[in-house]
């Protein structure tokens, strides 16, 4: 796919290529248009053919309302107001409750597809621990390093690690068991930290990256002639990252040394 449409690509994260899937990002339904139409060409003209039925869009709204449909050969392409792509949920207004969700369930999937090592009385505590801080919490924090989290969407995850956690010890909250030492015998960390940590990893991959890189470009710039909307404005990742710097006293600066900062934002298991 790549060597074919090599020469109509644009720069990333504009056009994205995975396995046999594209993305096609623009600022509006007439740019789309044009690019899905060149792409239709080129990938015909080879003996490819893009999906009819499985070819979706989605509008953010982050800016002006942009008129008009996306159409593929006079065929109009259906609309979402998500879109799950690669294990992750995308919604219109480019919040993350959908995400949360959906990551949240996959960690129950994981969980009771190995729920008969896990509430089995003979197996150890700590082995369990580490499994479970092997395949399930992996699983609920896929793609956390891009969350702008709100306390709503950390309490979620929470609550559902403790109900597992519990669930694990055989112990329910009727039983009046303190949720640290549920840990303390499982030997697993607040989610919530972990978190943290899996979004300043990120950033510090980020920084570290030359100001060429394509992962620069995918920032988004606010444009300062835009009129902002009426309400509180959206949380960003950006205002997440300083709020965690705060909150866990790290200098942005110290992101540029690598063994430095993968010391200063390492959450132990307890």
């Amino acid at each position: 796919m790549d060597e074919v449409t090599r020469d109509i690509q644009g720069d990333i994260p504009w056009c994205m290529l995975f396995a046999d899937d594209v993305v096609l990002v623009d600022e509006s339904h007439a740019g789309v248009n044009r690019m899905l139409e060149l792409w239709r060409q080129t990938l015909e003209s080879k003996g490819f053919r893009l999906s009819r039925t499985k070819t979706e869009y989605m509008r953010c709204d982050f800016g002006a309302t942009h008129e008009g449909d996306v159409s593929l050969e006079g065929q109009v392409v259906p609309k979402r107001n998500t879109f799950r792509y690669l294990g992750s949920m995308l919604q219109r207004d480019g919040d993350i409750d959908e995400d949360i969700s959906h990551r949240i369930k996959a960690g129950w999937m994981k969980w009771r597809q190995a729920s008969g090592v896990l509430c089995d009385k003979k197996v150890p505590q700590k082995l369990k621990g580490k499994f479970y801080r092997t395949a399930i919490r992996p699983a609920m924090l896929y793609g956390a390093e891009c969350w702008p989290t709100k306390r709503r969407h950390v309490q979620q995850l929470s609550v559902a690690e403790m109900r597992m956690l519990r669930w694990i010890c055989g112990h329910t909250r009727m039983d009046r068991v303190r949720n640290d030492d549920i840990r303390d015998r499982l030997g697993i960390a607040p989610i919530e930290e972990k978190l943290i940590q899996h979004r300043l990893r990120w950033f510090g991959h980020v920084q570290r990256r030359l100001l060429e890189a394509p992962v620069h470009s995918g920032i988004l710039k606010h444009n300062g002639n835009m009129r902002r909307g009426s309400g509180r404005p959206k949380l960003t990742w950006e205002e997440t990252i300083r709020r965690d710097l705060k909150d866990w006293s790290i200098p942005r600066d110290l992101s540029l040394d690598r063994s430095a900062w993968k010391a200063a934002i390492h959450v132990p298991e307890p």
